[in-house]
């Protein structure tokens, strides 16, 4: 019989937003340990390119759903959930409230409706590549819309990794996918800013990962992750421009841009997808640090305020 849990507060939002800042510092005030939420986070020494938290920012806290698999490897929302169970069963142990924080949709989700993922499923993969191959990735994602509406919104077109992983889980049988309308009562948080602030730091964030050396990050994980250039982490973005980068395609400046151009597509999907999928009290987040603990408060009242969501595994 599946386990129910309950967290101290769901919070979302897309890229830039600010969502690791005030889900830590609410850590900090509270004691609670968090869970990310973000399909990048999860793997090793992907730290620039993904903005993960430096150790001093973690200094003190617990936080599951980081470096969980190497980048080479495959990871899916069903290993991810696996985690989370581990990261519930032991904050409970320990007394402590757990924080869900990041903006990755499908993750989310599939902690809220208690959604599993098949095992990979050689075969079928087999198939659905030479489909791919075949048919092109358009008559896959019309296939994958028609199985389950809305399922393809966060995909990034040319992400076919991502496109087949998502057929696998629609053609066997993965039938919560298609249960998103049951998210519309569950009360959560989410970080945002106007279009253009929130452009301007995508931009600014861009920048300051090439500038503190995603290039050299990418070098290294080239020469000692074999497979990463090919697999879903080293298409990540910002990953894949400094591939282009080390291989001359691309001089550091167009990286850059289209870091920057990737980016915003990204966000403007994710939100999307929380404004269609979920039930969100929209909060405006901090425009650089010092208004982190201010932000925080406002998302703890919020949570404070509203029966804890339940979640069952």
């Amino acid at each position: 019989m599946p386990e129910s849990h309950t967290a101290l507060g769901i919070l979302v939002g897309c890229t830039a937003t600010g969502k690791t800042a005030v889900a830590n510092e609410i850590a900090r005030q509270t004691g609670a340990w968090v869970l990310s939420a973000d399909s990048m986070l999860v793997y090793r020494g992907m730290d620039i390119g993904t903005a993960k938290p430096t150790p001093s920012e973690l200094l003190g806290l617990t936080v599951f759903g980081m470096d969980l698999a190497d980048p080479e490897e495959a990871f899916s929302v069903g290993a991810w959930l696996e985690h989370a169970r581990t990261a519930f069963a032991a904050a409970e142990a320990a007394g402590r409230d757990l924080i869900v924080a990041g903006g990755t949709g499908l993750y989310v989700n599939s902690l809220l409706t208690g959604i599993d993922a098949p095992p990979a499923d050689p075969e079928l993969r087999a198939r659905l590549t030479a489909e791919l191959e075949r048919d092109g990735a358009e008559a896959l994602r019309l296939r994958a819309e028609r199985l389950s509406p809305g399922s393809t919104t966060l995909l990034e077109r040319g992400n076919d990794r991502r496109l087949i992983r998502l057929l696998e889980c629609l053609e066997s049988s993965f039938v919560p996918l298609r249960k998103y309308a049951t998210l519309k009562t569950q009360p959560v948080v989410g970080l945002s800013f106007d279009r253009e602030a929130l452009q301007r730091r995508i931009e600014q964030r861009a920048r300051a990962m090439f500038g503190q050396g995603l290039v050299d990050e990418v070098s290294r994980l080239r020469k000692e992750c074999p497979g990463f250039e090919t697999s879903t982490a080293g298409k990540g973005i910002g990953y894949a421009e400094a591939l282009a980068v080390l291989d001359g395609t691309m001089t550091q400046e167009q990286a850059i841009e289209r870091t920057i151009i990737r980016t915003r597509q990204l966000a403007k999907r994710q939100t999307t997808w929380w404004r269609n999928q979920l039930t969100v009290e929209w909060i405006p987040g901090p425009v650089d640090a010092s208004e982190v603990p201010a932000v925080a408060e406002k998302v703890l009242a919020f949570w404070r305020n509203h029966e804890r969501t339940r979640l069952s595994f």
